[in-house]
């Protein structure tokens, strides 16, 4: 009787662990990135950290979300560059979560005063933790997802991924910008698969670089979910990129004044086979025309209560999206 007591118990353990799926957080920092991803494993990863200074205000949110999803502290922090918009809240959110590993592409490009002051000012908090430079095809090592880096330090993947390396007929049609020497354009990206669910975060890189990825042939292949680049802005966002994704549903970490441009919002909304946008904010610019329904937009209101979107993806395929706000839900199937 004990033995098959004890075989009933580690068999609903063993259940319930599989039960668990990867949770994705978008936390509203008002035009800037603060994703955090609990992997089933109950393994974070935390892809850039807001603005600096602001009373706390990005470091004070992230931490209130992580309580809620349960974490604390950050197994991984994912910097996609060096801008204070991305990078500029490390320090106060280490303060609050022990950030152990730091992941990012190596030394900055901007090397002018207020580049220089903020760069040094991440190693200064790097020093507390492991570093991690990556490059693209290296994998980040959260227990329970595979996350490949696509792109990193101004390159990308050299092959296609297994699966990938179709034809993409949207580069016919996607002419290069003018080069982008910022930043930017060296953002660590990466490709987050749990199961069959996949998504793609490229942080804020630029048009050309999406090219370079995605033309002749896309290198990554479709996702479930686009984490929007660059907050909707119209120097990335690609019809190359957004059309050979194929998301079933985009979300997008704009600000009511940043990001959320008519442009990029087209190219997304006319994507092949997209369902939903879904925004941290109702875009000014985009008036109603160029805004999802109220009911997928979080905050929509420029002075709002910093409400958050709640992703839960299961190994199937399938995903749930919540708006914190009005408690809106919505089951996608795996396709």
């Amino acid at each position: 009787m004990r033995v098959s007591l004890l075989a009933l118990l580690l068999a609903l353990g063993a259940h319930a662990l599989a039960a668990k799926n990867l949770e994705i957080y978008f936390v509203d920092v008002e035009g800037g990135q603060a994703t955090l991803f609990v992997a089933p494993s109950g393994q974070s990863m935390m892809v850039d950290t807001g603005w600096p200074g602001l009373n706390n205000r990005d470091a004070d949110r992230i931490a209130a979300v992580a309580k809620l999803a349960g974490v604390k502290q950050i197994d991984y922090l994912v910097v996609t560059h060096y801008h204070d918009d991305h990078v500029g809240g490390t320090a106060q959110l280490n303060a609050k979560l022990p950030i152990k590993n730091f992941v990012d592409h190596g030394a900055s490009v901007e090397t002018d005063a207020a580049g220089k002051r903020l760069y040094d000012k991440y190693l200064k908090v790097r020093e507390s933790g492991t570093h991690i430079e990556v490059k693209p095809g290296d994998k980040v090592p959260i227990a329970g997802l595979d996350v490949i880096v696509l792109t990193a330090g101004g390159a990308a993947i050299p092959l296609a991924l297994a699966g990938a390396g179709q034809p993409n007929p949207a580069c016919a049609t996607t002419k290069p910008m003018d080069a982008d020497p910022t930043e930017n354009a060296r953002s660590v990206g990466t490709l987050i698969t749990y199961g069959k669910f996949r998504t793609i975060d490229l942080g804020d890189l630029t048009w050309n670089k999406e090219i370079e990825l995605m033309c002749p042939n896309n290198k990554v292949g479709t996702v479930s979910m686009d984490i929007v680049s660059h907050h909707g802005m119209d120097i990335s966002n690609s019809p190359a990129l957004v059309n050979a994704l194929h998301p079933q549903v985009a979300i997008m970490d704009n600000g009511a004044r940043k990001g959320g441009s008519v442009a990029a919002w087209q190219t997304l909304h006319k994507s092949p086979g997209l369902e939903d946008i879904w925004q941290l904010h109702f875009a000014v610019e985009g008036g109603k025309d160029n805004n999802s329904p109220d009911a997928m937009i979080a905050n929509v209101d420029e002075t709002g209560s910093a409400h958050w979107i709640k992703v839960t993806a299961m190994a199937d395929g399938s995903f749930t999206v919540v708006n914190s706000r009005n408690k809106y839900t919505k089951t996608y199937p795996a396709r």
